[in-house]
C-alpha cells in the first residue's frame, strides 16, 4: 500500500529561527511537537548571520532562489553555493554562519535525525516520467519547484502547481513504481529508515 498526501502552502507552517536569525516555512516533518526524525523546510535567508544549533541532526541546505549564500561550517573551509539547486551537507550540531553573496536566498532544508532516518536530495527536470520505486521504510518528498506535476493513474490527485508537495509513503519493496509526468523542476527528498 502507497499512502499520498498532498500539501499546498495554506498547509505549511511559517515560522522564526530557533535562534531568531530568519525565517522558515516549514513543508513537513515528522510526527512531534519539539523534536522530530526529519524535516523538510524553505529558509529565506536576508541577512548574513548563525544558523540555529540541531545537535544530533544531519542537515542539508540546496539553494532555490537568489544570489548565493556562503557558509563557514565549523572550522572547514568556506563553501559557496552560487548555481540554482547547488547543494551541501553538514551536522546540525556544527556551528554555521551565512553570507549572502548577492542579496537574499531561498533554500531548501532537509534535517534528519542521525542513526533514525536518513535522506538523500535531489533536484530533477520533468522531462518525460519520472519514476519512484516503492522500498519498504521509504518516503519521498515531492516538492515542484517550477511548472507542475501530475501523478499517473491517481486521478483521485490534483495536478501539482509550483510550490506545492507531494508525501509518498511507501509501505513494501516491489509492485509498480508511482510515475510522475508534468512540465518544470522537482526537488525530491528520499527518506529511509535503516534496516
Amino acid at each position: 500500500m502507497t499512502a499520498l498526501r498532498l500539501l499546498r502552502a495554506h498547509d505549511y507552517r511559517r515560522m522564526a529561527w530557533k535562534n531568531g536569525g530568519g525565517i522558515t516555512t516549514e513543508i513537513a516533518r515528522s510526527a512531534g511537537d519539539d523534536e522530530f526524525d526529519w524535516r523538510i523546510s524553505i529558509a529565506e535567508i536576508a541577512q548574513d548571520g548563525d544558523f540555529s544549533i540541531f545537535p544530533g541532526i544531519d542537515r542539508e541546505l540546496m539553494l532555490l532562489d537568489g544570489g548565493g549564500v556562503e557558509l563557514l561550517i565549523g572550522d572547514d573551509a568556506a563553501v559557496a553555493l552560487t548555481q540554482r539547486y547547488q547543494k551541501h551537507a553538514f551536522p546540525g550540531e556544527a556551528p554555521v554562519s551565512c553570507r549572502l553573496l548577492d542579496g537574499p536566498t531561498r533554500d531548501f532544508n532537509v534535517m534528519v535525525r542521525r542513526g533514525r532516518y536518513a535522506a538523500e536530495l535531489l533536484a530533477r527536470p520533468i522531462v518525460g516520467a519520472q519514476l519512484l520505486f516503492p522500498a519498504a521504510a521509504t518516503s519521498w518528498i515531492v516538492h515542484v519547484a517550477q511548472g507542475h506535476a501530475v501523478v499517473n493513474h491517481h486521478a483521485e490527485l490534483p495536478r501539482i502547481e509550483a510550490g506545492e508537495t507531494l508525501v509518498i509513503d511507501f509501505a513494501q519493496s516491489g509492485g509498480a513504481p508511482l510515475v510522475l509526468n508534468g512540465g518544470g523542476e522537482l526537488v525530491l527528498v528520499k527518506l529511509t529508515r535503516p534496516g
